[in-house]
């Protein structure tokens, strides 16, 4: 990435950091900028967070400025919990015993009974059929900062985040789709939010603030145990911002013989910024799909977006088609689908607003039209299956969500 510079405002800098004139007088009028403008962040925000150690500034690097706060030296805490500590304490990992006589053991559970405590014992959770267990259940403040899982890519096996005591999930989505798998198909990603790795390696890096409390649920909706979760979620004990919004995604499906233009979200209401969008899209007919306009509708629009795009590849971030597999750090299409095979044909797609977020003060609606190209140079409406993932933060309290359908409606 070719290096870019921006002017830097030393004025507004030594008010920002409170810094004295003779202090910065050697500083040039440009500093030099990777990716944008981290180093400006940095420069803007950072300091303070060192120099005063406010409680709101110290919040600031664990929660936005990611790789470029590394240096930055704060009063956070870093907690994780897995199967083998679930309450995430200080000090409380790899305490299980061998429990030889333990009825409906998870996976790998008698490998450790001749080394006892301490050498592996609790790796790995099972879930039963029917059963939901608790991930997560920690006081804040704090912000969840990587989740990985491995849970076998099916939709039966449903992710909810709970923020703060509330008692409607502000994210509800089976678990491969929340982590842009789309049709219960392992695919390759490799963006900045969300990474997937052979052989079904789920990760996420999506900033999540919590003030009072977190509760994460997975619920095995399948008829079957399943006797490997592995997870690992990773968080810091940290004051939380003043307008932190909170983390929200919600899964959807439909026909779009029924709904076109597909609704991806609808219903948001508050102030807040829309982050990303995934799409697991079902082909059916021959040709291309990819002509339909996503659209924002912000804050009472009616009829008509304020955001109009111009096709589905376009807002995804290709152009001519998917001509071929691409995963990049703010979007990709991962299963490589070909609008001449056989059909149906299988489309996952991610596009992450993470440098140019959508924002919003009262209300969001997002949709996307089922469009394609018809035998005489004309356009036509398509009769495909679309499943989507919104991510998006608001302030709470958040509209409750549509009905997760059940499983027989969710499945490929």
């Amino acid at each position: 990435m070719p290096l870019k510079t921006v002017p830097l405002d030393l004025t507004r800098a030594r008010r920002r950091c409170k810094l004295s004139p003779m202090k910065t007088r050697n500083l040039p009028n440009k500093m030099t900028l990777l990716a944008g403008a981290v180093a400006l962040c940095v420069w803007l925000t950072g300091c303070a967070g060192l120099g005063q150690r406010s409680a709101e500034r110290a919040a600031f690097p664990p929660l936005i400025l990611g790789f470029a706060s590394l240096p930055l030296l704060t009063d956070t805490q870093t907690r994780s919990i897995s199967a083998e500590n679930l309450t995430g304490a200080k000090g409380m990992g790899g305490m299980a015993i061998p429990n030889p006589a333990e009825p409906k053991p998870a996976a790998s559970a008698r490998a450790a009974d001749d080394l006892g405590q301490g050498w592996k014992v609790k790796p790995f959770l099972r879930v039963n059929a029917g059963e939901t267990v608790t991930l997560m259940d920690v006081a804040g403040p704090g912000a969840i900062q990587h989740i990985w899982m491995v849970e076998g890519l099916s939709r039966a096996h449903v992710l909810r985040f709970y923020w703060d005591g509330e008692q409607t999930p502000s994210v509800e989505a089976p678990a491969p789709d929340f982590f842009a798998v789309g049709h219960e198909m392992f695919a390759r990603v490799n963006s900045q939010a969300v990474v997937v790795n052979p052989t079904n390696a789920l990760n996420c890096y999506w900033p999540m603030p919590f003030r009072r409390h977190v509760k994460i649920t997975f619920t095995n909706e399948a008829r079957e145990d399943l006797e490997l979760l592995a997870f690992q979620i990773t968080y810091a004990l940290t004051s939380v911002p003043e307008n932190a919004g909170y983390f929200h995604a919600q899964w959807r499906r439909a026909e779009t013989s029924r709904q076109n233009p597909y609704v991806i979200l609808d219903g948001v209401r508050g102030k807040g910024r829309y982050a990303g969008t995934f799409l697991a899209y079902t082909q059916r007919a021959q040709g291309w799909f990819g002509e339909g306009e996503v659209k924002f509708f912000l804050d009472g629009d009616g009829k008509f977006p304020t955001i109009c795009g111009t096709g589905t590849e376009d807002y995804f971030l290709g152009s001519y088609g998917f001509p071929e597999v691409f995963t990049t750090a703010y979007a990709g299409t991962t299963l490589g689908g070909r609008g001449d095979g056989p059909m149906p044909q299988y489309w996952s797609l991610y596009r992450w607003h993470i440098p140019d977020p959508v924002c919003f003060d009262r209300d969001l609606k997002v949709t996307i039209q089922a469009l394609g190209w018809g035998p005489n140079g004309k356009y036509k409406l398509l009769e495909d299956n679309i499943a989507s993932v919104a991510y998006w933060y608001q302030a709470e309290p958040h509209a409750p969500f549509p009905s997760l359908p059940p499983l027989d409606k969710r499945a490929r």
